[in-house]
């Protein structure tokens, strides 16, 4: 089974994906994850964002992948660093490099090829898993997206005001809609669901009637 959640940021897609993964008993990716794995190793390693050649090199030397769901770069569980200002900044840069997309989505579709697996990210139902058996797209508004993204950041000292990062996801859901690879849409045949006035676990329900046919 092969189950693919796209949406903008801070829209709940992580968490209710993994609520859902363990409901089903499959397996469970955070696309979004390995790009800011990849945007904190260029942090990391004061690689400019911009030297897109030095990006990719760092990058394709990186070991990324996810142990008990969580993810790990180069044996690092490195959860919180990914969740930090500055790759929140950067990681619409690096994840619109062409060929740090290709990386990314040949490694995401080599796991769903080989196991059961819900998926999350951007381009999942319409680039990642074409072919997914259930398509499902999740929003919110900026302002209920912005107020997730607050309170799951570990160190409130180091965060910018709430205006600024309500201006920092809008940009960022622009960069995703126009970007070249892998753009943030909806795919024809998915089911959207606006996640603003819903509890995660009635998502998770209205998600796992549509999968189970009721």
């Amino acid at each position: 089974m092969k189950i693919a959640v796209d949406g903008p940021a801070g829209a709940g897609k992580s968490t209710i994906s993994k609520i859902l993964a363990k409901k089903l008993g499959i397996n469970y990716l955070d696309t979004g994850a390995m790009y800011r794995a990849a945007t904190y190793k260029t942090i990391k390693e004061s690689i400019d964002p911009e030297n897109e050649e030095a990006v990719v090199k760092a990058v394709e030397n990186s070991d990324i992948y996810f142990k008990d769901n969580e993810i790990y770069l180069d044996g690092e569980n490195v959860k919180i660093q990914i969740r930090s200002p500055q790759v929140n900044r950067l990681v619409s840069v690096i994840s619109k490099i062409d060929e740090i997309r290709k990386i990314m989505v040949a490694k995401q579709k080599k796991i769903s090829e080989s196991s059961d697996v819900i998926m999350d990210g951007r381009d999942i139902g319409t680039v990642v898993m074409p072919d997914a058996d259930y398509k499902f797209y999740l929003d919110a508004s900026i302002e209920i997206r912005a107020k997730r993204r607050f309170e799951e950041m570990d160190d409130k000292s180091a965060m910018m005001s709430f205006e600024s990062l309500k201006k920092e996801i809008a940009k960022r859901d622009e960069e995703d809609k126009n970007r070249k690879t892998g753009p943030l849409k909806v795919a024809e045949d998915a089911v959207v669901i606006d996640t603003s006035g819903l509890e995660i676990d009635q998502v998770v329900e209205l998600m796992a009637k549509k999968i189970k046919g009721e």
